[in-house]
């Protein structure tokens, strides 16, 4: 990766780790759903004016049926299972499971598009999912039914996630980000109106708590998506992936700035973990087997 990519992957990193913080703040209020769908269409509202001004409508009109599946496997379901889990999961734990898209990329990418399991990759997977594990463990977490069903649901969504990163890569490979990131919020809020009616919220949603869903929508949705699909055309979508390691490290860090949260020990040393796990498998650090023979199908 160039400095110009790393400094796009923990920007990203940024927006994504305060996603959890938002839909923590506004789920509970609203529900998944409704969270979700104002979510979507919001970030879909606010690229259209930018798309129509660059005059890219014709190119989401001709990648419509690759969009609706982006739409579907990287926005609605994923969006919905994650605010789900927040329903009965802290910020920190729901994005442990998030940290797992790497592992189902690898996996993905290995079946799908057979690319190559180095080991030095292998290594810094690992190394950085030890982090995560450390960071935000599910230490002193009672494992009731509430809480399975919310860990399946988050892993869940760390799935669609890893599936829908190869197929924009294979199916959409030149395409302006500000065109997918469009076109697969739009779609994504048609495939979760139909439920609404269904998902109404018990009660008129706090000011916080709206506040939470614009900072969802334009900060972790409009500008994150443009910057994870450029992030796809140029590293490849196991390296993209490699984003969520840093995830829980940005929600722990703006839990402590604004919410005055305490930086424990197995933060510091979890986050260390996690930095260098992420700048091995990113090949920012090099091991001595580097050239070492890969795992091949």
């Amino acid at each position: 990766m160039s400095p110009v990519q790393m400094a796009e992957l923990f920007l990203l990193a940024a927006l994504w780790g305060g996603s959890f913080l938002f839909m923590r703040i506004a789920a509970p209020e609203l529900g998944p759903i409704w969270l979700i769908e104002l979510r979507v269409l919001l970030a879909g509202g606010s690229l259209l004016p930018v798309l129509l001004h660059q005059g890219l409508v014709s190119q989401m009109r001709q990648h419509w049926r690759s969009l609706a599946v982006v739409g579907l496997l990287n926005s609605a379901l994923p969006f919905s299972l994650l605010a789900f889990s927040s329903l009965s999961l802290p910020a920190g734990t729901t994005s442990i499971l998030n940290g797992t898209v790497p592992f189902f990329g690898v996996a993905v990418a290995y079946v799908w598009l057979r690319e190559p399991l180095t080991l030095n990759r292998l290594v810094g997977l690992g190394l950085g999912f030890s982090g995560v594990v450390v960071l935000v463990g599910l230490r002193g977490t009672a494992l009731t039914p509430e809480i399975l069903w919310a860990i399946a649901t988050g892993l869940c969504a760390a799935l669609m996630y890893a599936i829908a990163a190869p197929f924009i890569r294979l199916n959409l490979q030149g395409v302006p980000a500000i065109v997918i990131a469009t076109g697969s919020q739009l779609t994504a809020a048609t495939f979760l109106w139909p439920l609404l009616p269904f998902t109404l919220p018990a009660q008129t949603p706090s000011s916080s708590a709206l506040f939470a869903v614009v900072g969802l929508a334009l900060l972790s949705t409009s500008l994150a998506y443009i910057l994870y699909f450029r992030l796809i055309h140029a590293v490849g979508s196991t390296r993209a992936l490699t984003v969520t390691y840093l995830i829980p490290l940005f929600a722990i860090l703006w839990g402590a700035l604004i919410l005055q949260e305490a930086i424990t020990v197995s933060m510091v040393v979890g986050g260390a973990l996690t930095l260098l796990g992420t700048a091995i498998a990113n090949q920012v650090i090099k091991l001595p087997f580097q050239n070492s023979e890969s795992l091949k199908r």
